[in-house]
């Protein structure tokens, strides 16, 4: 019975945590974007976030986009400095056509920094990404 049921496999949907300039607190913070680089949007996009360690653990924060259109990206969460000493997840959620898919992008302790930096597809920029 099990093997007779298929599970789509996400391709071309990335989770990227950029470092960028925020001009009003004039500070370099971390934010985290949901990249679609399909020829194809991503309709009712769920994203389900959580960060924890052994002994500590943030709020789960819930985040929805009606429709990420195809080479495009969504700014998804902001990362307290705290936050990125914790392993980060992400469950990412979405209707291809009328096909649920699902992947959990987790970023692991301390792996967002500036040393991890890599091109960022779509957006152009440099940061950590997962794929």
């Amino acid at each position: 019975m099990k093997k007779d049921i298929q599970i789509p496999k996400v391709e071309g949907v990335y989770m990227a945590a950029i470092n960028q300039f925020n001009d009003t607190h004039r500070t370099h913070d971390w934010n985290v974007y949901l990249i679609n680089d399909n020829d194809y949007a991503l309709e009712t996009v769920l994203i389900v976030s959580l960060g924890y360690s052994a002994d500590k653990k943030t709020s789960v924060m819930r985040h929805k986009l009606d429709v990420l259109p195809a080479k495009s990206y969504a700014k998804v969460e902001f990362l307290q400095e705290d936050v990125l000493a914790l392993t980060n997840e992400f469950k990412v959620t979405f209707f291809k056509a009328n096909t649920m898919l699902d992947k959990t992008y987790t970023f692991a302790e301390n792996t967002i920094n500036k040393d991890a930096l890599q091109a960022v597809p779509v957006m152009n920029e440099q940061g950590v990404l997962l794929g």
